[in-house]
């Protein structure tokens, strides 16, 4: 197959180091683009598959702060669990890096001076959100308000998740402060801008007339759409302490924004890997850049970092962004606020040795063309009805009727009838398909084709009746199984980019390696007088125990929201009623008060020492007219646990005691109405 392209530099979206990895995650991005450089390799192309750790957004700084450790602290905890997971997993990556590494902030650093120098930014001086409280200009992602598209009231700054428009903070109606909860103010603040107006030309050309033919519809109708609604300046820096420095004079507490910062990532985490020739792979016209993504990234991938890379004018921009749509589960879209997610780290504890069979599920229904949906029970019928009675039962009984005729060692093979050479010619097609869907990025359809040809060995293997004709024609039947193993080699071989751990296992079993696709997948495979090794099994069966058992986890996970009853209390204000997404973000627990003193020149302050069994937390709390300290040691108390730290008379005061007002107004504390353990869950 004919290739004009050197060498490939591929890519999957950096994944924030704030969480786990789940299946929404694999399937739009990591599990495709890990298809597709397995492909590439065995077509024995020149290729990097470059992923790492996304430490700089603002998502990083607000779970350090929910946690109560420090950012570094937050994603190095994460990052180990999103790269150990991989690992795990097998996605290939040739290196995971992380964009908190030194080598990125220089990278990333050099880049922006590098367009600084050129005169690509725009200065500019404007009025920016505040907060008085925290003492802070917002990023977009600490301000929090109503959608002006599509009345979203948890739109952030910079995006409403929920219709997907790109916003500015100055679009939200009633913003407030993530922080504190309070409503920003206005104050005067400098950044550097991208033009991005100036290169619209460049991307209409680039984009709309040189790859209206190749890019997915879902990919080039966004960028259409953004185009024709016309580009504005978007700010590459942000006022924030973690991140990038910004490496000019006069920026103090200033970053980089993260979407300038966080795909250079793929290029220092080059640099990392190649430190001598990583150039190739990004300067040269011979490269061919792709990125694989998630819906929700493409304009970042198609528009903004296209752009940088060439206002800089020496790096190569992408030949292809083959974004997927989302990934649902059990007919609800993804929550990790919910707990609504099917965890990678969870899934291989659960599933141990069954990393092939997510894989080829996720591929089965992957989200190419619109939003699909993962349940248990198809994850089980696709691999019951699928993996286990088609492909492993071909397999294996192939592998066992050779092993039973012939003690494993390939007959030689006679006349061949038209449906013997049907079956040939049905190798080759199945072969030619699935390398056609590869390069178009149509995985489905690739995997569909692997199947189809696992079925005709199948079929043929029945038609044939070997174990009948062994007895009445043993050259007929040593014709058969002679196919049948060479259709079993193929498949060995073609599993290797969907079933990377099935097609290792085959490959054993009928004692082959690995062959190159564009020169040694031809003809055949496997010869007479070969001798095989022992045959096994290549999947077990899933029960339906199993099942349950995960569809019960899975509900068990979300975080349970009591729902009031109707009283006859007067009802909340409108504005004062929050949605029950809002109130599962709560985390209450049962604490025990071990120390108590009252906080210097404040009359109503008490610092609290409030025991939670692994930790001990310090609480500043406004009871001192209603509690002595005495009085209140060893009482049982329920505290919102996951409350922002915040400095109360220069104590740092992690969490809030729970109280109730009776009708004189007095305090009295919220509490189980029997003693239990430390640190026990409220739900």
């Amino acid at each position: 197959m004919e290739n004009k392209w050197k060498r490939y530099t591929i890519t999957a979206a950096l994944p924030y180091a704030n969480g786990g990895i789940h299946l929404g995650h694999l399937a739009g991005a990591y599990l495709p683009a890990d298809t597709y450089a397995r492909y590439r390799r065995l077509m024995g192309d020149d290729i990097l598959y470059i992923c790492g750790s996304d430490e700089h957004g603002v998502p990083i700084t607000l779970g350090a702060r929910k946690e109560g450790i420090t950012p570094q602290q937050f994603v190095d905890k994460y990052h180990s669990l999103m790269k150990n997971s991989f690992a795990e997993f097998g996605i290939s990556f040739d290196i995971y890096s992380r964009t908190s590494n030194k080598i990125h902030h220089e990278t990333a650093q050099q880049f922006f001076l590098d367009l600084y120098n050129k005169g690509v930014f725009t200065e500019e001086t404007s009025q920016q959100l505040y907060d008085e409280q925290e003492k802070m200009f917002l990023a977009d992602r600490y301000i929090m308000g109503t959608c002006p598209v599509c009345g979203n009231e948890k739109a952030y700054g910079d995006q409403c998740e929920k219709c997907g428009s790109s916003l500015s903070p100055k679009d939200l109606k009633n913003p407030v402060s993530v922080l504190s909860g309070n409503v920003p103010v206005m104050k005067e603040t400098k950044h550097w801008y991208l033009p991005l107006q100036n290169y619209e030309p460049w991307l209409r050309e680039w984009i709309l007339e040189n790859h209206k033919d190749d890019w997915k519809t879902n990919v080039y109708g966004q960028c259409k759409s953004w185009l024709d609604g016309g580009l504005q300046p978007r700010a590459m820096t942000r006022d924030l302490d973690w991140g990038v420095k910004v490496p000019l004079p006069d920026s103090e507490h200033k970053v980089l924004y993260v979407w300038f910062d966080a795909p250079i990532g793929y290029i220092s985490a080059t640099k990392e890997l190649k430190p001598n020739d990583w150039e190739k792979y990004w300067k040269e016209k011979e490269t061919r850049l792709i990125h694989f993504i998630g819906k929700d990234n493409i304009v970042f991938h198609c528009i903004i970092f296209p752009t940088i890379l060439h206002a800089h004018g020496e790096y190569i921009v992408p030949d292809n962004v083959p974004a997927n749509e989302f990934l649902n589960l059990e007919g609800e879209k993804l929550s990790t606020s919910r707990n609504w997610a099917v965890w990678l780290h969870d899934y291989l504890k659960d599933f141990s040795g069954m990393q092939d069979t997510l894989r080829y599920v996720l591929t089965s229904i992957a989200p190419e063309t619109k939003d699909s949906d993962f349940t248990w029970k198809d994850f089980q019928d696709r691999h019951n009805n699928e993996l286990v009675a088609i492909l492993g039962n071909f397999v294996n009984r192939t592998m066992v009727l050779t092993h039973k005729f012939y003690n494993g060692k390939i007959p030689a093979y006679g006349n061949l009838t038209e449906s013997d050479r049907e079956l040939i010619a049905s190798i080759k097609v199945a072969q030619q398909n699935i390398c056609d869907s590869l390069e178009k990025f149509r995985f489905r359809e690739a995997l569909q084709e692997l199947m189809n040809l696992a079925r005709a060995g199948n079929k043929y293997l029945t038609d044939n009746e070997p174990w009948k004709i062994i007895k009445t024609n043993e050259e007929r039947c040593a014709t058969v199984m002679y196919l049948s193993i060479e259709i079993t080699a193929y498949l060995a071989q073609l599993m290797q980019p969907f079933l990377p751990n099935a097609s290792e296992n085959t490959l054993k079993m009928l004692n082959l390696e690995k062959k190159n696709w564009s020169t040694d997948l031809k003809g055949q495979l496997i010869h007479p007088g070969h001798q095989l090794n022992e045959a096994g099994l290549l999947f077990r069966k899933i029960e339906d125990e199993e099942i349950t058992a995960q569809v019960e986890k899975l509900k068990a996970n979300q975080k349970q929201v009591v729902i009031p009853q109707e009283t006859s209390s007067p009802k909340l204000p409108t504005s004062s009623i929050i949605s029950y997404d809002d109130f599962s973000k709560l985390e209450l627990r049962v604490g025990t008060i071990t120390a108590a003193e009252k906080v210097k020149k404040a009359d109503k302050l008490l610092q609290l020492q409030v025991d939670l069994d692994t930790e001990i937390r310090t609480i500043v709390s406004g009871i001192a007219e209603h509690y002595a300290p005495e009085n209140i040691i060893g009482q049982q108390v329920c505290i919102v646990a996951n409350l922002a730290p915040r400095k109360i008379k220069g104590i740092e005061s992690k969490g809030m005691i729970m109280m109730a007002e009776d009708e004189n107004g007095k305090l009295k504390f919220v509490m189980p109405s029997e003693a239990v353990k430390a640190g026990s869950k409220i739900s």
